[in-house]
């Protein structure tokens, strides 16, 4: 039976973690993430959980100490934010090409400089490329679900898993939720039983060695490979918890999309918005839809290309700018699925919130209110755009 409860993101995860009850979490603090470590290290301290917790004296440390501990064979989680992000960054393409089932949650935060406390997806999205499946979370239901969902895609796909969702928006936000009980989900993740493993006294391996010129290209092709598979596997394990909770998540979700002739594709907390701007126009006759990804590791470029097809215009919002000179990086990515899918709508791109910046249901209006505008005319007279920032 559901718990209804009232928490914020962090101790809706903190919460999810308990419930995983991981052999190992390492963890170093930095804002917003930091009260997921410091709620879990309350259940380790009264004895609610058995994982052994690691306050280590960076995040660099605490990724190394999560890679040795899955190596070794047990169930590992850690969280972070931002510039401890990035000071992952050389140890995430190692978690991801050793196939370690790791998870990471990251309240999303902007990454210096300037310095910033505040949300936008740049840490996340810097990390795009380093093989780790990423799961976006809309509000701290979202959170909660994909944290006890993305271990059994882990293990299954034996791949690391980052669940993103946006700091203190949804971090430090409470809203009403419902939990699963702990028999619940500890009969959904089940038992974790690695195949191999370095203290497995039956069967000596090696791990992370020395690959060159005749071995390192199969590798990193069997890593893509793995990512490309996880896609049915994420349908899977959501089906399966859709099976447990009635709560049902795909790779993506569209919203009042299906006759829309403009669209919007949005991540985590602004779809929420933007699904109230939908609401308004709706009412007054526009024919407005929203996509909001959950997957973006890996990218269901078919899928969504499949579901943008009868969109008259369509504006793709990135919360984070690549500095490329172009775009953010998902216009570039989903744009990219449509050419090769031969997808001509006229497409443009916003870049928001950053740092922060708050965005609101008249801000997404004026995406809107573009997207008719360019469906009217058929035209494009820019394809970049900042919203809400000063000139």
């Amino acid at each position: 039976m559901a718990i209804r409860e009232r928490l914020s993101g962090n101790e809706a995860v903190a919460t999810a973690m308990k419930q995983i009850n991981p052999d190992v979490v390492a963890a170093y603090p930095i804002t917003p993430s930091t009260e997921i470590p410091q709620y879990f290290s309350n259940f380790v301290a009264n004895g609610t959980v058995s994982t052994e917790f690691i306050p280590v004296e960076s995040e660099h440390s605490a990724m190394s100490a999560c890679i040795g501990a899955s190596a070794a064979g047990g169930r590992v989680m850690t969280a972070t934010s931002s510039q401890g992000l990035a000071y992952m960054w050389e140890m995430l393409n190692i978690a991801a090409g050793m196939r370690l089932p790791i998870i990471l949650i990251d309240a999303n935060r902007a990454i210096s400089a300037p310095i910033n406390i505040h949300n936008d997806h740049s840490d996340s999205m810097g990390a795009r490329d380093t093989g780790f499946i990423q799961l976006y979370c809309e509000n701290n239901q979202e959170a909660y679900d994909n944290t006890i969902m993305a271990v059994k895609i882990a293990e299954r796909a034996k791949l690391p898993v980052m669940v993103c969702y946006d700091g203190f928006i949804t971090s430090h936000s409470v809203e009403n939720i419902l939990l699963m009980e702990d028999e619940e989900v500890k009969n959904f993740i089940g038992e974790y039983t690695p195949e191999e493993y370095l203290l497995n006294p039956d069967r000596n391996i090696s791990m992370g060695p020395l690959a060159l010129q005749d071995s390192f290209f199969e590798f990193r092709k069997q890593l893509a490979d793995a990512m490309v598979e996880s896609k049915e596997i994420i349908k899977e394990v959501s089906s399966e918890f859709a099976k447990v909770t009635g709560r049902n998540y795909g790779l993506y979700e569209k919203y009042m999309l299906d006759d829309a002739e403009v669209g919007i594709v949005i991540l985590n907390s602004s779809a929420g918005t933007a699904k109230d701007t939908v609401d308004e126009l709706r009412a007054k006759g526009v024919k407005a839809g929203l996509l909001k990804p959950r997957a973006f590791r890996p990218l269901p470029y078919v899928e969504i290309t499949n579901e943008l097809k009868n969109l008259k215009a369509l504006a793709i919002m990135d919360k984070a700018d690549s500095i490329n000179a172009y775009s953010g990086p998902l216009f570039s990515e989903i744009t990219s699925a449509m050419y090769t899918a031969k997808l001509d709508i006229p497409t443009i791109n916003y870049v928001y919130g950053l740092g922060g910046r708050d965005v609101k249901t008249d801000d997404i209006l004026t995406v809107y209110e573009k997207l008719l505008q360019i469906a009217s005319s058929g035209k494009i007279d820019q394809v970049k755009h900042y919203l809400n920032v000063e000139e």
